[in-house]
């Protein structure tokens, strides 16, 4: 069995906003540029504040790994590095590490061309006498994180030597890994490799700085893991023994959902498949270091799509149609046991949403692993939902929604008036207005974990939602302002917590 997180021996509430969400009040973006993500600079820390000042106690958001032109944190590149969009320019440039002149190139270039220019300044300073100290730094975080760094490093230097094109139409030498053709291509593109370590550290140190800070102030950061990793990814070029791959790096099965309430055709989500055996052969080395990078980052961590460790759909690789799949069994139990060997206490939540089999439900409750409630679910006339309050355990972490729902008054808006009058009468016809009254909800609810989306606590509408599965356009780029946050706010949400014995 696995050891109980502190985290879940007391009843806490925290709030679900991914950092991009974030105000950007950075310098080199200029007071008016609508096109400004949340960094982990200033911004960050005020947040930090007022989750800190309303008594919440858990900060939750999506994967932070780099993203590709879709911006979805769900298809990264990379299962450890951070995603360099969320460096703070200001930050780096008050320490010293990047210039004046790089910081405006974001105006006049792009992001990534001043992280570019601040790499070679940042290389430059650490050669200085009083760079020595960062210096020293530096090379301690290269070498800790060479586990994944370096392939990593090099992976990013090729794509875009080869303008994004996947990494299975690279030269056979370089797709196939050729320590030779490697050796000499890490010298010619020493340039962009060292862009990659500039940020991948600048990432890092400031990512444990804002840690630090919301640990002091008794927050804690809660992470999402996808369980699968893209095929363009340097996970999957760096060690494809592990994936079902053909000879020219092709996958074999892919991942997807078998089709149901969501869609009548099912979902082809294109990741390449494990070779689950290899995996077991060693131990589960991949998925432990995986691991151990998220640990580094985040106090709790949500294992996106769960079930997949029970049994996962498998499409044929060349299909594009997902009813062609099949259900195969995956070793969930060997896997979950190495895991809590090597980090015993393992704080791990399970996503389980969607059709769940006993099998699946019986592998979280063996490993005791916490798992997921979503109140928008609930009211579908049927009393023995899982998701209605009056079915919860204390072993749930309850949510108003998630990311890839509505916002509560979004939701509540598009239900027809008997589902309203059904959840205002489930709510003892309670006089409160949505969103608040689904907040005060999942706060009454005996799951000891309540997590709430910053847009209900802002009482933002349907426009403010941050994705619609199964859709491409204006996902993932909703950002609020904190002209937005009512004075009283932080008030507001402690009295509840107090009121439902969740204030830490």
């Amino acid at each position: 069995m696995a050891d109980k997180s502190p985290l879940f021996q007391r009843r806490t509430a925290g709030v679900l906003l991914h950092p991009t969400s974030l105000p950007c009040s950075e310098t080199c973006w200029g007071e008016n540029n609508k096109k400004a993500f949340g960094t982990l600079g200033k911004d960050a820390y005020y947040f930090i504040d007022l989750v800190a000042q309303a008594g919440l106690t858990i900060w939750q958001m999506l994967p932070t790994g780099p993203t590709q032109a879709d911006m979805s944190p769900y298809q990264s590149i990379s299962a450890h590095a951070g995603n360099p969009d969320l460096i703070s320019l200001d930050s780096l440039f008050e320490k010293g590490w990047i210039t004046a002149g790089d910081m405006q190139s974001v105006g006049e270039k792009s992001l990534s061309h001043a992280r570019q220019q601040g790499a070679i300044s940042f290389h430059k300073y650490i050669e200085s006498e009083a760079g020595a100290s960062t210096r020293q730094l530096f090379q301690n975080f290269c070498s800790q994180q060479n586990y994944w760094l370096d392939d990593f490093a090099l992976f990013s230097a090729l794509r875009t030597e080869f303008n994004g094109s996947s990494w299975n139409t690279w030269p056979w030498d370089l797709r196939k890994r050729n320590s030779k053709a490697l050796e000499k291509i890490r010298t010619q593109l020493k340039a962009a490799i060292d862009t990659v370590l500039f940020e991948q550290f600048a990432f890092f140190s400031q990512w444990q700085a804002l840690k630090q800070y919301a640990n002091e102030k008794g927050v804690s950061l809660f992470g999402d893991m996808p369980i699968f990793v893209g095929h363009d990814s340097a996970d999957v070029w760096a060690q494809q023994h592990y994936f079902q791959l053909d000879e020219e790096g092709n996958p074999l099965t892919v991942a997807g959902v078998p089709p149901d309430y969501f869609s009548e055709t099912g979902q082809h989500w294109g990741n390449p498949h494990y070779a689950w055996e290899v995996m077991a052969a060693d131990g589960f080395q991949w998925w432990l270091a995986r691991l151990r990078t998220q640990l580094q980052l985040f106090d709790l961590i949500r294992i996106d799509h769960f079930r997949g460790f029970e049994a996962y759909w498998e499409i044929p690789g060349k299909s594009h149609d997902a009813r062609l799949g099949k259900w195969v069994k995956a070793p969930g139990e060997a896997f979950l046991q190495a895991c809590f060997e090597a980090y015993p206490g393992l704080p791990l939540v399970a996503e389980n949403l969607g059709v769940i089999t006993d099998e699946v439900e019986a592998l979280r409750n063996q490993f005791e692993l916490p798992g997921m409630l979503v109140l928008q679910f609930a009211f579908d006339g049927n009393t023995s939902n899982p998701h209605l309050p009056h079915n919860h355990t204390r072993n749930d972490v309850i949510y108003t929604g998630t990311h890839d729902n509505d916002t509560t008054v979004g939701w509540f808006a598009t239900l027809s008036d008997a589902n309203r009058q059904q959840v205002k009468q489930y709510c003892f016809n309670s006089a409160d207005e949505m969103p608040w009254l689904l907040i005060e909800a999942a706060l009454a609810s005996v799951g000891r974990m309540a997590i709430i989306p910053m847009q209900d606590f802002l009482e933002l509408d349907g426009g403010h939602r941050m994705n619609m599965p199964g859709t491409t356009d204006k996902n993932w780029v909703w950002t609020f302002s904190w002209d937005q946050v009512d004075p009283t706010l932080a008030e507001r949400i402690r009295q509840l917590l107090t009121t439902y014995n969740r204030l830490s």
